[in-house]
């Protein structure tokens, strides 16, 4: 807050973990603001009405609001018929608070404004409409103050293509120093300085780098509390501050341990944890996937259903001339099975093809366990040239789980986005984030040994599955001077890759915790007439209606 009221200041940009005090920050310059040097305000979320932005107005604003004794009755409650005030637009003597999404661009180039706030600006689009980039909107409506500041906060994303981290590296760059009460040694607070006898979260220590002395939880806050921050490069108008999930005191190093042992299984989990909790980007190990490596490969006979299997979802992806689907089995630990992959041929604009696919999404795979289990969820691509068709095939089977589904590419969208009925059929569409979706896909696409993510694939599936499976690279382009990382086709043909992507997207859309799920199935009774161990035939039985495993088990 010291640099937030200091007129040399023009910039403040704050790259931390998860709650760290960043939306706190933005709060206590509004209330300075309102109580004491009244400007017009501007506060930035990723998105807009029914969204980020009204969630921050409800929840945070409007309680600090009406309890901060210095603040009560300076903004009127938007329920009275002259207080001029909506969830998004607070009016206050002197001033006024506008609340928006990133994705609003009318709104991001309006009214000059003195004081920016915009947060979680990794998560913001890379376009605001077709009007550009959302950041230099908002810091172009504060160009005409003298006195203006721009407060931009987020945790990181991805490196080369973390808006945040760019902004950090052109500032002073301050990081704070925890000071060690046994050599009274500053210090930043580092991953590698936490050890713990292996196995044994409960003896996690960190151990100051100049004495070795090892800190409890306690020694750690003191050393917190007697901390400070220091800066590494030039100031020139810009401040820049990192903290990471270490100096957190609501958190114990057993607790923190415990949660990286966790996320270390997988790489989408131990990017998550990178991210929220220490704060810094994270380095995704290689953009491609070379089809001839992928491990896995023919690992299980494809008319036997794998005894791990619990549940099973399809991806399928339109074309002019055909249908393309996958069927993906899962199981504990985000493991996943090919079941099945088929190419049916036909004119989507005619019944014929749609009946085809009608028929393969009601087949069913008998488990060794004896039980009989359907295809629990599917997801079709309505963004080519037969969306009506989409439309009509998915309206009469949403009762089976069979959803149109749109791809929206760009960082940070959810996998799975809230659904929407604004279509002339009124068809339940889902949004689907297919960038961060193939992230995933190929981070496990790289896992080597069976275990956790490891995807398996049977025995005969041609090289030119695989090949379209691995058709696509990142690559990082610049973007009105921002890094922004895109998914780029290496070959003409992806289908592979679009209906794996769908499937994940549909056990998304589920909900369903898969090893929960397991762990229930696997206490249940065999048949008495099947052995637990005897191979069954993959899918023989056409189910009429929806039901099954799923729904026998909640």
């Amino acid at each position: 807050m010291d640099v937030a009221s200091d007129s040399d200041t023009t910039e403040i940009v704050v790259q931390a973990g998860s709650q760290l005090g960043k939306t706190e920050l933005l709060l206590n310059v509004i209330g300075f603001h309102v109580a004491h040097d009244p400007a017009p305000i501007l506060v930035v979320q990723p998105t807009g009405h029914k969204g980020m932005a009204e969630t921050f107005s409800k929840d945070r604003l409007a309680p600090m609001l009406r309890d901060t004794p210095c603040l009560k009755g300076k903004v009127k409650d938007p329920r009275s018929r002259d207080s001029g005030n909506t969830t998004l637009q607070k009016v206050f003597p002197g001033g006024r608070i506008s609340m928006i999404g990133a994705n609003s661009p009318s709104q991001l180039a309006s009214r000059p404004i003195r004081i920016v706030l915009l947060d979680e600006v990794d998560r913001f689009p890379n376009s605001s409409g077709s009007e550009g980039d959302p950041i230099e909107l908002a810091r172009k409506r504060a160009a005409t103050f003298w006195n203006r500041k721009i407060i931009m906060v987020s945790t990181p994303t991805n490196k080369d293509a973390s808006v945040i981290e760019d902004r950090y590296l052109a500032s002073d760059q301050r990081k704070f120093h925890a000071v060690c009460e046994h050599c009274d040694t500053p210090q930043v607070l580092a991953w590698k300085g936490v050890q713990w006898q292996k196995d044994k979260p409960e003896t996690a220590g960190y151990v100051c780098h100049e004495c070795g002395v090892v800190w409890d939880d306690a020694a750690k806050n003191r050393a917190v509390k007697n901390g400070f921050w220091k800066a590494s490069a030039p100031f020139a108008g810009l401040a820049g501050f990192h903290i990471s999930g270490l100096c957190s005191p609501w958190v114990s190093l057993e607790e923190t341990v415990k949660d990286f042992l966790a996320a270390k299984k997988l790489p989408e989990l131990l990017k998550v944890w990178t991210n929220t909790f220490l704060g810094e980007t994270f380095e995704v190990q290689g953009d491609t996937v070379d089809e001839s490596d992928i491990p896995g490969r023919e690992a299980f006979d494809g008319d036997i259903l794998p005894e791990e299997v619990v549940l099973i979802t399809a991806g399928i992806d339109t074309q002019d001339d055909r249908l393309e689907i996958e069927f993906v089995g899962h199981g504990r630990d985000q493991q996943t099975w090919s079941l099945d992959y088929k190419v049916l041929y036909g004119d989507p604009s005619s019944p014929s093809v749609w009946g085809l696919l009608d028929a393969a999404l009601r087949e069913t795979w008998m488990h060794p366990k004896g039980l009989e289990m359907p295809v629990r969820c599917a997801c079709i691509d309505s963004g080519g040239h037969h969306t009506n068709a989409v439309y009509t095939f998915c309206k009469p089977r949403e009762g089976m789980r069979v959803f149109a589904i749109k791809g929206m590419g760009g960082e940070g969208k959810p996998q799975v986005g809230k659904p929407s009925k604004n279509n002339r059929q009124g068809v339940k569409l889902f949004p689907i984030g297919v960038d961060g979706i193939k992230e995933l896909v190929y981070s496990r696409l790289k896992i080597r040994s069976p275990g956790p993510g490891y995807c398996s694939f049977p025995e005969g599936r041609g090289d030119e599955y695989f090949a379209q499976l691995t058709a696509e690279k990142m690559v990082t382009r610049f973007h009105k001077g921002y890094k922004r990382r895109e998914w780029q086709q290496r070959r003409p043909r992806n289908e592979a890759l679009d209906c794996r992507v769908y499937a994940i997207a549909a056990l998304g859309i589920l909900n369903v915790n898969v090893d929960s799920l397991a762990n229930r199935f696997y206490r249940a009774p065999i048949k008495e007439d099947e052995p637990a161990k005897t191979p069954a035939p993959k899918k023989r039985i056409q189910r009429q209606q929806p039901g099954g495993f799923i729904n026998s088990w909640r």
